[in-house]
């Protein structure tokens, strides 16, 4: 039996008097999940002090269920080594971590995958690079778009806006972007366009 199907047949063995309410960040019950933490039996062999913390939570509305999913319940669980913390506090700060999660993702996607150079001092340039273009992508969706483009994430917004193909021309001595008509999603680009161009000039 491996790890994964001993934790899974360990939690469908968790009297239902166990389980604890989860909690939301204003102490509030969140409704439809709840808590649990595994005992010493199936962590033989972990290292002393791992708790290892189980989240059931009804599923959301058209949400694939796995097979190891029970009751149509969504099973997560995340170990830790905190300490005279509960439950579901520590169930909080871990749905809480999210959001950082998602900025590994986007690090990653965005050249912090790999370190493309030999030297320590280049790549420490590189790793520059990568926060500047991080914080640009973070600007990006609160300044110039709307709607569902504020949701995409790196390989979309690479594929479907810097990606596009553009003439710079000139017209009474002024230079304009000309985006083609067939790109999907060139009002997407120029509505992002204006919006920055409309925004007060900080000089």
């Amino acid at each position: 039996m491996t790890i994964i199907d001993a934790i899974h047949q360990a939690v469908l063995q968790v009297p239902a008097s166990t389980w604890t309410p989860a909690v939301e960040p204003g102490g509030e019950i969140r409704d439809g999940a709840w808590t649990a933490e595994l005992d010493d039996d199936v962590l033989k062999g972990w290292p002393r002090g791992i708790r290892l913390i189980v989240r059931k939570e009804r599923s959301h509305p058209g949400a694939q269920l796995r097979f190891t999913d029970a009751d149509r319940l969504r099973l997560t669980c995340f170990a830790t080594n905190t300490t005279d913390v509960p439950i579901a506090a520590l169930d909080l700060r871990h749905r809480q971590r999210a959001r950082a999660e998602d900025c590994i993702r986007n690090a990653r996607a965005t050249g912090l995958r790999n370190l493309p150079l030999h030297d320590t001092a280049q790549n420490q340039i590189w790793l520059e690079i990568v926060q500047l273009a991080l914080d640009l992508l973070a600007w990006l969706p609160m300044l110039a778009l709307t709607g569902k483009p504020r949701l995409w994430e790196p390989r979309r917004l690479r594929l479907r806006l810097f990606s596009a193909a553009a003439q710079l021309i000139t017209t009474a001595r002024r230079q304009h972007m000309r985006f083609t008509h067939h790109w999907p999603w060139t009002d997407g680009i120029t509505d992002a366009i204006q919006r920055l161009d409309a925004l007060p000039n900080p000089g």
